[in-house]
């Protein structure tokens, strides 16, 4: 307690050229966090409507609400007026509880959510959450990124962007908002043409921050608006101006990476360490894109100031939503995973006509490691593409070792003598350095390494990022080596190898028995005396070119680290009747974007570009391709949008073989397995099929309702708080919600589902067929239908248990049309007999 007391003192001492009234609003709150414990952040929900759901009845304030899935004019005297209203609620019931100066309110949210996020004690919290006009108190939880070849390889250039006009017009005045690390905002995947300058767009109704080093705005055309959300990192002193930029500056790479992926400008160069990879574009090159940094460099970020930047983003007027970000683990102060101040923000962004792309998290490939659970979200798996790096290490035995490295080859017809890390010390006492990490080059003798390949090994510190290949490459050129050799002694669970690109020739040896073998040789071909110092150098090799991709028919594949399904619907992991992810999109060692200012991948810092993975990187790639499709049909709904990109999937590689998913095998080496919808969702997305669907499973803010409402385990006034609705809507069972798949968890005997089609091209006649694994019989009634031009029709799908196997049974429907339209729906179900 003195040392506490003695703390404020200091605190206050230093605040004295302060004014007096905010002098003693400080010392307030320091006596009272010091009375009442440690202040948190906490996320209030408040009875009475938010903006976008208020049908009136408050004297002097008229309704605001949209129906489902319109957009919401929130210049409107009458939405400001009602904002207003909220907010004052808000003020007031703090003013009415507690002392001015022994809280802190961050955020008011008016326009998705009825509510604050507040700064205060949790004996603070306790009184407010027992205020009458309090529904739901939540502390705040944090939430962590989920981390050029890929236009080609989806067939944008040829199949897709022609269709909007050519690249030049792909995307054109659709609004991506990103909720991320920020932007570089100089970088040129990001520039305004000269030639095709960006015209305002009235609908945008953001604003753009001003660097407050530069005194620039972030804004410049293409990217239309840029603001940050800092305030619960800031309250809980997470948040550090000087690496975290109190701006839209990108301080991490992610941001920037993620937001070129889906709209980053066509034909950009990338170039790293004086070679083109090849030129960079985003899947919508002439969308816009709207900032809201939410996430920072070493925390992640909090979930109070990811709200605000969602209702922000919505009130601003985006089309798109890509969030590259999640929870850590399923929210554990709510009994279900789909009601949340997070996920019924986003229940409100899609209501308003915003689609939602999340990334669906990188807990792969163990089951139900899903961070994306609700239905309204389109949650996004990540896929390895057809491109894959590979190099060669040669060695003086005629052993070839395989290996990865972004890398010149050597001098062609010429091998060099190999010299070990361990064995070119200047002084024994380096040890505690762990000189075979290779990143102190003046621990190393340059003379014997001058003209050398340089022998690493790749530790632990490689992992966790206190080692980098990039660095092994620094200190490798500044030695005067010809190349470095990065040798895998024994891997982690879990450990990921990505290709780096290095500008000197280098290569990662992965496979642990190649490693040994080059040890072996290097062992034997070392002459050592009896205190086992060196005597020469023997053994000699070089390395092959690594900068030439290699394309593979065996793609897409489900990448090891994307998580998979079943979905889970609360906090005891128990399956939902929704199948989750969504669908598949590229997400493995992608080229895009970087802040030169970014260290979240330390073999990029100082880099303009980076290739790097995570469902972070497949997220904005559906982002990019759903503006696509919001380009040729602006009026669709967020939920038609969703269902054109899912029943046009496919779940063949490009050889026409079913997918194929990376997994641990016993020896935890990774090997090959046959995919499920648990691991794809739908499928791998085909952005050519999406634009013209044929028919479409649409669902609105009603239809989420009523999946809500009969949730078993789902209290309807938990569902009351989150959607100020009450539930008059029901569907029978939560698998009667109309999306574009069907998952029964718990099927008994036999369950009939209902789905609902709508045609959104010509007259077409469809034949339906059903097939399952023979656990479940599975029938689909009617066989055939004849649908006019916007006509919507039902089908029944019927399934009965055969045998109960313990497992999921996976099957789909097929629905043919016959001028060409194919509509493909995943089907799984468990049996039991009760």
């Amino acid at each position: 307690m003195e040392q506490v007391l003695w703390e404020i003192i200091e605190v206050v001492t230093w605040l004295v050229k302060m004014r007096v009234v905010e002098l003693w609003c400080t010392i307030l709150v320091l006596f009272a966090l010091l009375i009442n414990g440690k202040a948190e952040v906490y996320i209030v929900t408040m009875k009475g409507e938010p903006v976008i759901s208020y049908t009136g009845g408050i004297p002097g304030f008229e309704a605001t609400a949209v129906e489902s899935d319109e957009k919401f004019d929130t210049t409107s005297q009458l939405v400001t007026s009602y904002a207003h209203h909220l907010e004052q609620k808000h003020d007031m019931l703090l003013d009415s509880l507690f002392d001015r100066g022994t809280y802190k309110k961050l955020y008011s949210y008016k326009h998705l959510i009825n509510g604050f996020a507040v700064h205060i004690s949790p004996e603070q919290a306790e009184t407010l959450r027992r205020a009458p006009d309090v529904k739901s108190l939540e502390r705040d939880w944090k939430v962590r990124r989920l981390t050029t070849h890929t236009p080609q390889f989806l067939g944008l250039p040829t199949g897709v962007w022609p269709t909007g006009g050519g690249f030049d017009r792909a995307g054109e005045d659709i609004i991506i908002g990103f909720v991320d690390s920020g932007i570089f905002p100089r970088h040129p995947s990001f520039g305004s043409p000269s030639t095709d300058p960006y015209g305002p767009l009235p609908k945008y109704r953001g604003k753009c921050e001003v660097d407050p080093d530069t005194k620039k705005e972030f804004c410049n055309g293409k990217i239309i608006g840029a603001q940050h959300f800092a305030e619960a990192a800031i309250a809980a002193g997470a948040f550090n101006p000087s690496v975290d930029f109190a701006s839209p500056m990108d301080g991490d790479g992610h941001g920037s990476h993620t937001a070129a992926i889906a709209a980053g400008n066509n034909g950009i160069p990338v170039r790293i360490h004086g070679h083109e990879f090849g030129k960079a574009s985003g899947m919508a090159p002439r969308a816009r894109i709207a900032v809201y940094k939410a996430l920072y460099r070493l925390f992640g970020g909090f979930i109070a100031d990811v709200v605000a930047a969602i209702d922000q983003a919505v009130h601003d007027g985006v089309d798109i939503l890509s969030l590259s970000v999640g929870p850590n683990s399923p929210p554990a102060t709510t009994k279900t995973t789909y009601l949340n101040p997070f996920d019924a923000t986003l229940l409100g962004a899609v209501k308003a006509g915003v689609f939602v792309a999340q990334a669906a998290g990188n807990g792969g490939p163990f089951p139900k490691t899903l961070v994306s659970y609700s239905p309204w979200i389109t949650s996004v798996a990540a896929a390895i593409d057809d491109r894959r790096y590979k190099n060669h290490l040669y060695l003086g035995n005629d052993k070839i070792l395989p290996g990865i490295g972004l890398s010149p080859c050597t001098h062609p017809n010429q091998t060099y003598t190999l010299v070990a890390a361990n064995d070119v010390l200047l002084d024994s006492s380096v040890m505690k350095y762990s000189p075979s990490d290779c990143q102190r080059p003046e621990v190393l003798n340059k003379h014997l390494v001058e003209g050398n390949i340089l022998l690493c090994g790749y530790s632990f510190n490689f992992v966790v990022g206190t080692a980098s290949i990039k660095k092994v490459a620094e200190t490798a050129k500044s030695l005067g080596a010809i190349g470095f050799v990065l040798a895998v002694e024994n891997v982690s669970p879990g450990t990921k190898f990505d290709p780096v690109p290095v500008g000197i020739p280098g290569i990662l040896i992965t496979d642990v028995t190649k490693s040994l073998d080059l040890i072996d040789y290097y062992n034997t071909s070392t002459p050592r005396d009896w205190t086992g110092r060196v005597k020469s150098f023997k053994g000699t090799g070089s390395i092959g070119d690594g900068l030439t991709a290699i394309l593979h028919k065996s793609a897409p594949q489900v990448a090891l680290f994307s998580a998979r399904g079943p979905n889970i619907k609360d906090f005891s992991f128990q399956d939902a009747d929704l199948l989750k992810p969504d669908i598949l999109a590229p997400g493995s060692l992608i080229w895009a974007a970087w802040s030169p200012n970014g260290t979240d991948e330390p073999n990029y810092v100082g880099e303009g570009f980076a290739m790097i993975s995570g469902t972070s990187m497949a997220a904005p790639h559906i982002a990019g391709i759903a503006a696509l499709v919001k380009q040729k049909h602006p009026h669709w709904s967020p939920a038609a949008i969703k269902s054109a990109l899912l029943t046009t999937s496919t779940n063949l590689d490009r050889a026409g073989r079913p997918l194929q998913a990376q997994q641990y095998s016993e020896t935890e080496a990774m090997k090959l397995v046959a995919a499920t919808p648990f691991d794809y969702g739908s499928g791998h997305v085909n952005p050519r099929a999406a634009l013209n669907p044929g028919l479409i499973f649409d669902a609105g803010y009603e239809d989420y309702l009523g999946f809500l409402c009969t949730t078993p385990g789902i209290d309807a006034h938990e569902i009351r708080n989150y959607t100020n609705t009450p539930c008059n809507f029901t569907m029978g069972h939560p698998s009667n919600l109309n999306v574009p798949s069907i998952t029964v968890s718990h099927l008994v005997k036999t369950q009939t589902v209902t789905r609902t089609v709508t045609n959104v091209a010509e007259e077409e006649t469809y034949v339906i067929s059903a097939r399952m694994q023979p656990a479940v019989a599975i029938e689909a009634n009617p066989p055939a239908m004849t649908l006019r031009p916007g006509a919507s029709r039902k089908f029944t799908v019927s399934l009965t248990v055969r045998s109960v196997t313990g497992t999921y049974s996976f099957g789909e429907i097929l629905m043919k049309g016959n001028r060409g339209h194919k509509v493909r729906i995943p089907v799984v179900a468990m049996g039991y007999w009760r």
